[in-house]
């Protein structure tokens, strides 16, 4: 057992015994209550202390979601949503116990669009069982929003999740045409459609994208898809420093320069980096790129991107084009998270994000770094820098609560630093358990029109409480 899973032992809680009967009687043994199981289900990939469910249930169809959900609502027991617990933000934790949903075993695509280069999936397909049914399919489409773990759809759209990928295709804001959601009464809504645009009413999909499960249980999603596109090119630069590689991005950008991924990877995670992944990189600021087209369009980026670079010291420029190099290129860039944790064996990582204009990102990293300066803690940064977005992963030991608390205090200077510059407290992981205060310093007078919206769908709050909104 992790050390992770045994700080949430704990017994079912005995008062909620009715409400486990009529699931039981429902699910069979799909309505589980051993410590295991729980413990499988009491937390996400975060720092965020982790608390067992009293229940964990594993519905096959809305119909039983539908019913699991209003079984809790006559019992007025929490209902908290999973897909992968991958988030890191806390915004699966049972902070008030009650029944996890595990939509892991609705994981059924339902259709694939050719023609309109849509799909619908249930909530529990994952962004590469998707990917590889559309290959396997010969479809010559895939789903381009790529944050980094094998997340399900569900949760992804849940958490309004993006990725390396964003600037070439946006975020799931952008590629999410529809939903089906179970309300907190067991209604089932199904909100939008696959039309790329309706005025018809309220924008009731959007509102659940990124709800994080606080208003509903999303069980289907409709998604747009990109072509797979016939040429795909990467580049790796060193720069002397951070602001030299930020200038370099917004050059890029302002010229008409076209890039799908554009990630900035600090001297301290680069080193982590050239470390766990067998790179020989230079140890300085660094981007990686990536470019799709046709084979002309790509060589044409390319060739145009390097100049740039080199006007803002740009070094060591290596392009992969070849799958298995690209392949090895971004595996190292998603690995930065398990890199960074072995700059300090048995630490955790406290995670933030901020998003802000890409003309002030070389303003709001700079006085990040300089903050962390007085940092006791390593402290490594990496981002999406092609739409403003960066992370800082704090290493922290889970033993020792003043490590905690310092890393909060650097967090929320970092918020600071990216509100003052027209940013976002989170532009990727949410609010969760993590950012509460966050929201509440970001939207001022908005979070009352939030919770007005969460009182009047979820009048007992008992979908996912604690996260987002404090009712």
């Amino acid at each position: 057992m992790t050390d992770k899973a045994r700080t949430a032992k704990g017994s079912s809680d005995p008062n909620r015994a009715p409400v486990f009967g009529e699931l039981r009687s429902l699910l069979g043994d799909r309505m589980r209550t051993d410590e295991g199981i729980r413990e499988a289900h009491a937390g996400d990939a975060s720092y965020h202390k982790p608390r067992l469910p009293d229940a964990v249930v594993f519905p096959a169809c809305n119909d039983e979601v539908s019913k699991i959900v209003k079984l809790c609502a006559r019992y007025r027991t929490p209902v908290v949503p999973f897909g992968t617990g991958t988030a890191v933000e806390g915004g699966i934790v049972a902070v008030q116990g009650g029944v996890c949903i595990d939509l892991s075993r609705m994981n059924r695509i339902l259709r694939v669009g050719m023609a309109d280069l849509d799909a619908t999936v249930e909530a529990g397909v994952t962004r590469k069982q998707l990917n590889r049914h559309l290959a396997e399919a010969g479809t010559g489409l895939y789903f381009p929003v790529d944050p980094g773990a094998d997340a399900s759809l569900g949760g992804m759209t849940a958490t309004r999740a993006s990725g390396s990928a964003a600037v070439g295709y946006g975020t799931m804001r952008e590629n999410v045409l529809g939903l089906t959601v179970i309300l907190a009464d067991g209604s089932i809504v199904h909100a939008g459609g696959r039309a790329r645009k309706s005025s018809a009413g309220y924008d009731l999909a959007h509102l659940f994208v990124g709800c994080e499960g606080t208003l509903g249980v999303i069980t289907e999603v409709t998604l747009k898809l990109a072509r797979v596109p016939e040429a795909v090119s990467a580049a790796v630069c060193a720069f002397p420093d951070i602001s030299s590689a930020v200038n370099a991005v917004i050059e890029l950008m302002s010229t008409g320069i076209e890039m799908t991924r554009i990630e900035l990877l600090d001297e301290v995670q680069m080193g982590a980096i050239n470390a766990y992944s067998g790179f020989d990189y230079k140890v300085a600021p660094t981007l990686f790129f990536e470019f799709h087209g046709s084979e002309s369009s790509v060589a044409e980026r390319v060739a145009a991107a390097g100049p740039v670079t080199d006007r803002h010291g740009g070094e060591d420029f290596r392009k992969a084009t070849g799958q298995k190099e690209r392949d090895r290129l971004w595996q190292a860039r998603y690995d930065a998270y398990y890199a960074s944790q072995t700059m300090r064996p048995g630490s955790v990582g406290f995670v933030t994000d901020v998003c802000v204009p890409v003309s002030r990102l070389a303003d709001c990293i700079l006085k990040t770094k300089e903050e962390l300066k007085t940092s006791t803690l390593i402290a490594p940064l990496f981002g999406h820098v092609g739409d403003g977005n960066f992370h800082v992963v704090f290493l922290i030991d889970p033993n020792r609560p003043e490590e905690l608390a310092e890393a909060r205090k650097f967090g929320e200077r970092i918020v600071e630093f990216a509100l003052e510059m027209g940013g976002t407290c989170t532009g990727e992981h949410g609010i969760g358990l993590g950012k509460l205060a966050a929201l509440e310093q970001e939207h001022g007078e908005g979070v009352r029109v939030m919770q007005a919206i969460k009182k009047a769908l979820d009048p007992l709050n008992i979908m996912n409480p604690g996260k987002v909104v404090k009712v």
